[in-house]
């Protein structure tokens, strides 16, 4: 009979889930009833030896302990951000051989912003993110990014999973499926959605043929952060109580009965965590426990930043109670197939002061040399104009930038042509980010694998290298 094989501390099963379960000494059920008739939130994590989000140990030392992936959906552009292009200005109008998204492109178009060069690094930033600005020699720029559609829903799907296809694991949860979470009351991994929804939906942090238990979990930033997390008013705390226990009987007796199915005990435990979160979510979203600085400092004062500075504050709470990873989107859509000049305006001015915001307590708190900063998009957009005055999609070149956590600040890596067309400088894959991004978490990318159908899955799939320069 196979043994399971471990990987960074997870059992991978190799044979059937009965043989596995014999190896963790008795099945899990009753491992999972022990836990959940324990009554205590402390007492159940202590008491499951196999929980799934317990926290685990990485393959080296690690720089990051949690991941904030600042999400710009829509597509940013980068040429009119961070990768100023003067050869546009000098360009701009001429007419070249080019192949777009939609068919009939324009001229090439300058930005219709200024830049300026910022700290001791010299970093280009456009005039419309003047407090983003003030961090750059925080930032280790890649600029070189490619992926491989010009369509958003499979970019999407490939910059969260690596593949452009829906179905695989996200990100997110590869990290808590590899390193647990350090907070047993809430998801290991957390999302803070588009108000407008994302494109692609849930499937973009879906646990995919990962077990259930490391899916993201959508919060939102006002109200209650999950829907129906509050229990009915005729139902006591000790009644949910008898309930859940009840159920959680009923539910490892079936579990004895089906060894074989290996969600049974992610919904055995997602009760619990459920019961769990009741309290510890709401605590979450009352900011009455902040100042008015730091309110005022995420832009929560402000109409125009309360959305995108809500989240950001949110985001450090959650890395701060120890959740591993969150994700936070940017509300509507960095689109700008026409009127890239309000397009780009209204986005930056939503998102530049909560960031500044975010990366400043950070440091403040003592989080920021723990803490993965992550600010992207799906893909970017062309050097030509489209429309009035908008760009198209183009996955052939564009950038993010990486704060924090093992980054060695104010440093640059790869390039895309003068125009900001294609990555011709050390072109680097969504591969080439997430295997940087796990490393930095502790985890050889090559090694934290899954077995599905018959193959061992990665995040990378069969690709990926550490960007080492870009680390301290």
């Amino acid at each position: 009979m196979p043994v399971p094989s471990s990987h960074c501390g997870r059992f991978q099963a190799c044979g059937s889930r009965r043989a596995f379960l014999e190896q963790a000494g008795g099945g899990f059920g009753a491992l999972a009833l022990q836990s959940l008739l324990a009554g205590s939130a402390s007492s159940a994590a202590a008491a499951s030896a196999d929980n799934p989000l317990a926290p685990r140990i990485a393959h080296f030392p690690a720089k990051a302990e949690a991941v904030i992936w600042l999400f710009m959906e829509g597509a940013p552009s980068s040429a009119d951000t961070f990768d100023y292009k003067p050869e546009l200005n000098k360009r701009d109008g001429q007419t070249i051989d080019i192949d777009v998204f939609n068919g009939n492109p324009g001229p090439l178009m300058k930005s219709p912003f200024t830049f300026q060069q910022y700290g001791q690094s010299g970093a280009w930033v456009c005039e419309k993110y003047p407090n983003v600005a003030k961090h750059v020699d925080d930032f280790a720029f890649i600029k070189s990014l490619h992926s491989d559609s010009n369509d958003h829903v499979p970019a999407l799907y490939q910059i969260n999973t690596g593949i452009a296809r829906p179905g695989f694991p996200s990100a997110g949860s590869w990290v808590t499926y590899g390193l647990g979470s350090e907070c047993e009351n809430l998801p290991g991994y957390v999302v803070l959605g588009n108000t407008q929804g994302v494109k692609g939906g849930p499937l973009n942090w879906s646990s995919g043929f990962l077990p259930s238990a490391h899916q993201g979990t959508l919060f939102r930033s006002n109200g209650n952060p999950i829907l129906n997390l509050n229990r009915p008013s005729d139902v006591t705390d000790d009644d949910q109580r008898r309930q859940l226990d009840l159920l959680a009987a009923l539910n490892t007796e079936h579990l004895k009965q089906h060894p074989d199915e290996p969600d049974l005990l992610g919904r055995i435990q997602s009760f619990e965590l459920a019961w769990r979160m009741q309290a510890e979510a709401l605590n979450l979203i009352d900011f009455s426990t902040e100042s008015d600085v730091t309110r005022s400092m995420y832009g929560l004062d402000r109409k125009e930043t309360r959305s995108y500075g809500t989240k950001c504050l949110l985001a450090r709470r959650l890395v701060e109670s120890g959740v591993r990873f969150v994700q936070v989107y940017s509300d509507g859509e960095w689109d700008a197939h026409s009127d890239l000049r309000g397009n780009h305006s209204g986005h930056c001015l939503a998102t530049d002061v909560p960031i500044d915001g975010l990366l400043t307590d950070l440091k403040q708190r003592g989080l920021f040399d723990t803490t993965l900063v992550i600010w992207g998009g799906e893909f970017g957009r062309m050097p030509v104009s489209q429309g009035n005055g908008g760009r198209d999609h183009n996955p052939q070149g564009f950038l993010c930038w990486l704060a924090g956590a093992g980054i060695k600040g104010g440093t640059s890596y790869g390039e895309t042509d003068e125009l900001a067309y294609r990555a011709v400088v050390d072109p680097t894959t969504v591969h080439d980010l997430h295997a940087t991004m796990l490393h930095l978490l502790g985890m050889d990318h090559k090694r934290l694998t899954y077995l599905h159908n018959g193959r061992s899955y990665r995040l990378t799939d069969v690709a990926g290298n550490v960007l080492t320069s870009l680390l301290s």
